[in-house]
């Protein structure tokens, strides 16, 4: 099959020591020929695959840029196809001069994650390989890196391939039973049927339980720092960030308004909010920060509740214990540098939470917080060479579509149905579960899923 030639710089779109132009399609070798000449004046050698040639990039007689270009011949390459890629000099106006001659010269300008989607449609690649892609360029810490690489190896799709082989053989036996029963005898298939799938559901079920672990490590942890003003809730902020990014005072009420910072605590990525300081005031400004803060902690993953340890609680801190009891926190006791005067006794059991000493000033208690935040998002211990993590929705919809089909085939056996009735639900489980690896997917959703990608991949 023949197609059109698509191009685009593969590099952010920003001045730096080098910029990738890429080339894949029919006419992608006849395209750098027209524009490329190597230091000799010759042409450029395309019967030679993974071959890296020296030279300049021409506009007409306009010598552009002097650049290395790499070939990869089809279906030795990214997307399956001949593929060209253009290092250049990283300059934002190079780069969009080379790439206006490469379309100029026979190429289109690719779409948001045409070069993937091809990869995908060539087969090189699955659909939930293809996904990682996109979740490896987007990972913010390592879990979420490390689980993405997994999956793009293949992890996920071994597994799914794995489980459709063994659904199709229970499909393809019912389906030869019932059309030559005096050959193939269905007498007690439905307790060796139980047998099979009673794993396969169990296995589907995993996966299905790894998406909160999943989408922590994707999404990162919404998390709110609320307490008292001068409790130190900025000074911890700066700590967690390693800058002065909060400005930090001994002026009660400092912070008027909520400020907003992504960072990466323990491999988990956290995007934090310091709030200002709850309290009953008559201050204006104050007490519409004080509102946001209570609004901004409504609406958290994870609240990190600040108390300071030098201070006797009041009724603010009440307020908050109360608040806080029933919710995913972490009661942090500061200023354990100074005289303290609450214990981390009484105070975890005032407020139902782990409570966890610290010194924001002294920077001590940080690793004891990252230990507590890891155990209370992630499910037990994150294993990336032999453990699958679902990091995205529309796999696991997949998953427990499929997962409710074999238990249904599971209830038809305890209801003693015929067997054609395992047979319609082993389909549907083993179709819900292809949708996952690409196998039946409507176009409309694989535009949707690649017009997600940056330009370039």
């Amino acid at each position: 099959m023949r197609t059109d030639t698509i191009a685009a710089i593969a590099t952010a779109l920003s001045n730096s020591g080098i910029g990738i132009i890429r080339i894949s399609g029919d006419e992608a070798f006849s395209v750098i020929k027209r524009i490329f000449r190597t230091k000799s004046g010759k042409p450029v050698n395309t019967e030679e695959s993974h071959r890296v040639h020296y030279g300049f990039i021409y506009d007409g007689e306009e010598k552009l840029d002097e650049v290395l270009v790499l070939i990869m011949k089809g279906p030795h390459s990214y997307t399956a196809e001949d593929t060209v890629e253009i290092d250049c000099h990283g300059g934002v106006w190079m780069m969009k001069r080379i790439l206006e001659t490469v379309i100029r010269n026979g190429a289109r300008a690719a779409e948001p994650g045409e070069f993937t989607k091809r990869a995908f449609l060539n087969g090189r690649i699955d659909l939930s390989q293809a996904e990682a892609v996109a979740d490896v360029i987007q990972a913010e810490n390592d879990y979420a890196l490390k689980s993405s690489v997994s999956q793009l190896g293949g992890s996920l799709s071994r597994k799914v391939k794995e489980i459709r082989e063994k659904i199709l053989y229970q499909i393809a036996f019912i389906e030869s039973a019932l059309d030559d029963p005096e050959h193939i005898s269905l007498d007690g298939y439905g307790e060796g049927l139980c047998d099979v799938l009673g794993p396969i559901e169990a296995e589907l079920r995993r996966m299905i339980d790894s998406f909160e672990n999943g989408r922590v490590m994707t999404e990162g942890v919404s998390t709110v720092i609320v307490g008292k003003p001068n409790a130190g809730k900025s000074s911890l902020m700066n700590v967690l960030l390693g800058e002065e990014r909060a400005i930090v005072t001994d002026i009660a009420g400092t912070t008027r308004d909520t400020l907003e910072e992504k960072l990466s605590l323990g491999g988990i990525t956290l995007k934090v909010v310091d709030t200002a300081g709850i309290r009953d005031t008559e201050d204006v400004v104050e007490r519409m920060g004080v509102d946001r803060a209570r609004k901004a902690a409504a609406g958290a993953d994870l609240i990190i509740y600040v108390v300071d340890a030098s201070r006797p609680l009041d009724e603010n801190d009440r307020e908050i214990m109360a608040f806080i009891r029933d919710k995913k926190a972490v009661v942090l006791l500061n200023k354990t540098d100074l005289q303290v005067v609450i214990s981390p006794e009484w105070l975890a059991e005032e407020c139902g939470q782990k409570v966890i000493p610290i010194s924001a000033k002294e920077e001590t208690g940080i690793d004891a917080l990252e230990e507590e935040i890891r155990r209370l998002f992630y499910h037990g211990e994150i294993r990336f060479n032999d453990q699958i993590t679902i990091t995205n929705v529309r796999q696991k919809a997949a998953l427990e579509e499929g997962a409710a089909s074999i238990r249904l085939v599971l209830q038809s056996i305890a209801e003693g149905l015929p067997e054609d009735f395992y047979s319609i639900d082993l389909m549907n489980a083993y179709e819900r579960l292809g949708t996952i690896i690409g196998e039946a997917v409507e176009d409309d959703l694989v535009n949707e899923i690649f017009g997600k990608f940056c330009m370039g991949k």
